[in-house]
């Protein structure tokens, strides 16, 4: 048995499924007999009033201990004794409900058998409250004798105080946004509170008195054209935390204080809000309520909290803790059946308990073990045993998810390799005659039973499917589902990706969770071409143009595009001409004499899809031959001037929403301002001429229209230049990864560096997104010096006023990989860039080139080759075309 645990001298559980909170427990002597009564309501409306009286410390609650239980019809929010009703001095109940106050005597009736005496409540009055109350108070308002007067707070900041059987006045509590813990002093004649700027707020009754009457929200205006004083509060002070609870502590022996409980910290006040102490508590506290010490000029407190714990403390010196068996919302000392000092505990679920501290012996002896002799071959066996599970459970093949054939879940999709007959886009805003679309089979295996399974299609926009999220059955072990479903392209300009994901969530109940353990298994799955673009003629001439370098002869195109390419024309071998839905067109050439590829187009961004289904189909051919040593590179100039026009267009559309957001905020007040005065000449018993009011809230009403459908239209555009920009991003980084012979771990922290995020938002943008990423990897990784290592970067992201920041670290990433950095993400390479550098490439050399803020234009070369990546020429469409562009 603990020392530190309370005894339980009397407990009981108040009926099933109620709440309470800590305005529902009271212990007074409320039927004025000369002994305390524990009076409990609750939430259910259900009043109890308790006299304890167990045979022996420890018994549950008898028959003859619940002295009345009555059910009120109305929440019961705070229970309150005190002498409330005039012309006797005599103790009656006070309870608060939502909308009303009812004052109740309690009286006892002696009976005439052996069943006992017989308790009964009786209304002496009631208000009805034309505000919802939070709380309440009661004393001595104003130096009264002999009775106590009554304040409700309510939701809105109102103090509503009746004189007992009257109504007396109503005021509102300045600055008021939520109600706090309210008491009343009797020393100083004022109220207590906390308001929700964290500040504990003394208000004199006098002061309340005689401020303007409250009988609306319009006090202010009211304090102007009465003669009543403005009312304003007496003391203030910051405790920087919201308070719990507050207490009036006045004993003979101690100095009248005021005691508040916050969230993390216990502060006792004197009566004009200095600081007496307070103490920082390291947990946090549900409860408080200070008594009298049997120190002179000390006070003792008990703080209860949510780890079932009751402290009790001697000012800030901790004398005591114990144990609780439930978390208390409120505590009380009483004095019962002659035990002083009993500690009262009110959980919210119910659980109402009496207890004390004491020390009482434990009677339970532990038996005797009988000893043994130990088997040592067992009990090796036995920790072998348990040390083979404690290894197989924490390698990290079990962690891991484990591969395709052992998995208990597997989703496959399967892309259908013609188009469909017959086209299946739904509301698709591309102008194209026909808009195709191309059947995807989802197959969903499970070998185990999957309680609601769910699948989601994630395809990024313009694309989209003919349906995104499908629900199921329960799957039994060994079932299968299968859906089928058309992707099309929706939006009215080029994607940025051709390959989406399928994720099958579910829930596999096991024997210690009958319930479930969420599952997640996915697969990707990449599109046609042919979905957003079809064959067409060459074009002669672009604006843009990439010198792709292999290896290897180049291949005709009628071997790796047989979808595009006719066999009838032998002129498609090594030219071949691509065109979006859109419009946009890209030209495909073959040099016969030399191992190159040039694609070129009008516009960056659409060389991107082509280049990349050039690359890849190069590699599945060469695969398919066993050529294991096939590489493309890049030895052209980055088209970095180009890369930077689209995002100065990202971000001057990034710009305009701002503004677009500002204008609309200023439209949006002025017309809130104008229907404020519309609704006051409306409501006006004289009615007065509208002066054009209204036709200035018509034209305020349009220009909001007007500017809404100009954001919308800005957020369209926006979001198609992030998808251009996302293209051309895909496009600069495996040029430079070709051009640098980055592994697929460097491309992987490329496309992490330039590529952060699926959506641009105004929040969190783009273009601070890459500037962080970026001068992240120049001050580590690609660092020049331990200096650069120092410096600490900005832990905060905020949208730059311009992108001449942004271009020259993208600039400068360039010029250290031409310099031979390498991309790394390990600490020790980060640490030893500036005199190793991996791959056996030489220390990036000290250089002004990088120091000037120069952006390399569509000629600038990092790297000494002669070829370029923007020719204004127009050459033909020669079988040696690649060449003749290719010299100088």
């Amino acid at each position: 048995m603990s020392l530190f645990k309370a005894r339980d001298w009397w407990s009981t559980v108040l009926g099933e499924k109620e709440e309470f909170d800590q305005g529902c427990l009271c212990v007074a002597d409320v039927d004025n007999s000369g002994q305390d009564k524990i009076i409990v309501g609750s939430y259910m409306g259900y009043l109890r009033i308790f006299n304890p009286r167990p045979v022996k410390p420890g018994d549950g609650v008898q028959a003859e201990d619940l002295l009345l239980e009555v059910q009120l019809r109305e929440p019961v929010l705070q229970v309150e004794v005190g002498k409330f009703v005039s012309g006797t001095e005599g103790l009656h109940l006070a309870v608060l409900h939502c909308r009303r106050l009812c004052v109740y005597a309690v009286s006892e009736t002696l009976g005439n058998v052996d069943h006992g005496n017989q308790y009964q409540i009786k209304l002496m009055y009631e208000h009805h409250l034309q505000r919802t109350a939070c709380n309440m108070t009661y004393g001595p308002f104003g130096g009264v004798k002999g009775r106590d007067l009554i304040c409700i707070q309510s939701m809105d900041g109102m103090l509503m105080l009746f004189e007992q059987e009257s109504y007396a006045f109503g005021r509102f509590l300045p600055g008021f946004l939520l109600p706090g813990p309210l008491t009343y002093s009797s020393r100083t004649d004022s109220f207590i509170t906390v308001s929700s700027s964290r500040q504990v707020e003394s208000y004199k009754y006098q002061v309340l008195a005689f401020a303007t009457d409250a009988d609306g929200r319009q006090e202010t205006v009211q304090q102007k054209l009465s003669s009543g004083k403005k009312l304003v509060v007496d003391w203030v002070l910051n405790i920087g935390e919201q308070a719990l609870d507050i207490c009036i502590v006045s004993f003979n022996q101690a100095v009248s204080s005021v005691f508040v409980l916050g969230e993390r910290s216990l502060f006792c006040l004197k009566d004009n809000g200095q600081i007496r102490f307070m103490k920082k508590l390291d947990y946090s506290p549900s409860c408080f309520i200070p008594y009298c010490s049997v120190k002179e000029g000390t006070i003792n407190t008990l703080v209860g909290n949510h780890s079932k714990m009751l402290y009790v403390y001697q000012d800030i010196t901790l004398k005591w803790a114990t144990q609780l068996p439930h978390v208390p919302v409120s505590v009380k000392v009483a004095n019962l059946q002659g035990l002083k000092g009993v500690i009262v505990t009110l959980s919210d679920n119910g659980h109402l308990q009496c207890s004390y501290l004491g020390t009482d012996p434990s009677l339970f002896q532990a038996p005797r073990v009988e000893s043994k002799e130990i088997n040592y071959e067992e009990f090796n066996a036995e920790m072998k045993e348990l040390q083979k599970i404690i290894k197989e459970a924490t390698i990290t093949q079990d962690i891991l998810p484990q591969s395709e054939k052992h998995r208990d879940l597997i989703v496959t999709a399967e892309v259908s390799p013609d188009l469909d007959v017959e086209s299946q886009a739904i509301d698709s805003e591309v102008k194209a005659e026909v808009v195709p679309s191309v059947t995807i089979k989802v197959t969903i295996q499970s070998k185990m039973t999957a309680q609601q399974p769910y699948l989601a299609v994630c395809i990024q926009a313009p694309l989209a499917v003919t349906c995104d999220r499908f629900t199921f059955n329960d799957l039994e072990p060994g079932s299968s589902e299968t859906v089928v479903l058309s992707v099309f392209l929706k939006g009215n300009f080029p994607p940025s990706e051709l390959e989406g994901n399928c994720v099958f969530s579910c829930n596999t109940p096991t024997e210690l969770n009958p319930e479930g353990i969420p599952k997640v298994a996915q697969c990707k799955f990449k599109l046609p071409l042919r979905l957003v673009c079809f064959p067409a003629q060459p074009s002669k001439s672009a604006n843009h143009k990439l010198t792709i370098d292999t290896n290897k002869p180049p291949i005709s195109f009628l071997t790796i595009f047989p979808d595009f390419a006719d066999p009838s024309e032998e002129d498609q071998a090594n030219v071949l001409g691509f065109q979006f839905l859109t419009g946009s067109k890209i030209t495909l050439l073959a040099s016969k004499t030399s191992q190159r590829y040039r694609i070129q187009s009008d516009q960056l961004e659409d060389l991107w899809l082509i280049t990349k289904e050039l690359t890849l189909r190069l590699e599945e051919h060469f695969k398919k031959q066993n050529c294991k040593d096939f590489a493309c590179t890049f030895s052209g100039s980055v088209p970095l001037q180009e890369y930077f026009e689209l995002i100065d267009r990202h971000f001057e559309l990034r710009l305009n929403a701002e503004k677009f957001q500002e204008l609309l905020s200023e439209r949006a007040i002025q017309f809130r301002a104008i229907e404020r005065r519309l609704l006051t000449r409306f409501k006006d018993k004289t009615p007065a001429p509208l002066q054009h009011l209204d036709t200035l809230l018509e034209g305020t009403f349009r220009e909001v229209i007007a500017l809404a459908d100009a954001a919308e239209e800005n957020q369209a555009n926006m979001f198609q230049a992030f998808t251009k920009l996302k293209s051309a991003t895909h496009l600069v980084i495996m040029l430079i990864s070709l051009w640098q012979k980055l592994n697929a771990d460097q491309v992987a922290i490329m496309e992490a560096t330039f590529l952060p995020l699926a959506e641009d938002t105004q929040e969190l943008g783009w273009e601070e997104t890459v500037d962080s990423a970026i001068s992240f990897l120049l001050r580590t990784c690609l660092s020049k010096s331990s200096k650069e290592q120092a410096l600490s970067l900005s832990s905060q992201l905020s949208m730059p006023k311009d992108t001449s920041r942004l271009k020259k670290n993208i600039s400068l990433f360039c010029d250290r990989l031409a310099k031979g950095g390498r991309l790394s993400l390990s600490t020790e390479a980060a640490t030893q860039q500036a005199t190793v550098v991996p791959g056996g490439c030489a220390t990036i050399p000290e250089s002004d080139l990088e120091e000037r803020a120069v952006v390399p234009g569509s000629t600038a070369v990092f790297s000494s080759h002669k070829h370029t990546a923007k020719q204004k020429s127009s050459p033909g469409l020669s079988e040696d075309a690649a060449e003749e562009a290719e010299k100088p």
